[in-house]
């Protein structure tokens, strides 16, 4: 992720962050985390399914962290149609499978966060995309 540039970027306004991931203790950790991190509420979801319905139904969500294996539906298909009706979506995959940082890229993830993390990685990269650098 390249140094933000001062002065040539604005704070995305109180960002909409959804967290989905079936492992429940990571689930509640990283939803704890970012919300403290970016001062607002984190919704979140088992599965990907449900952060579908969610999310087609709002259409009000700026940034997805999703793992990318899950039973109902993977990360990377969520990804797809999170991509198909709302493109200016933040998506992020997470994973500790090393070959997903390959896939979700050439799939069109706009970051990768690589399973064990820290707490301080998931706030880095939440708060590079919290500032739009568009």
């Amino acid at each position: 992720m390249p140094d933000p540039i001062p002065g040539e970027y604005l704070i995305i306004e109180n960002v909409k962050i959804i967290v989905v991931d079936d492992d429940i203790l990571l689930r509640k950790l990283t939803v704890t985390a970012l919300s403290y991190c970016v001062n607002r509420k984190v919704v979140s979801f088992s599965g990907g399914r449900q952060a579908w319905e969610f999310i087609k139904t709002t259409g009000d969500v700026d940034i997805v962290i999703s793992e990318a294996e899950m039973p109902d539906m993977s990360g990377f298909d969520l990804m797809a149609k999170v991509r198909e009706r709302y493109p200016e979506t933040i998506f992020i995959i997470m994973s500790g499978v090393a070959e997903h940082e390959d896939r979700s890229r050439k799939e069109g993830a706009t970051a990768f966060l690589a399973k064990p993390f820290e707490i301080n990685d998931l706030f880095n990269i939440v708060q590079y995309f919290v500032v739009d650098h568009s």
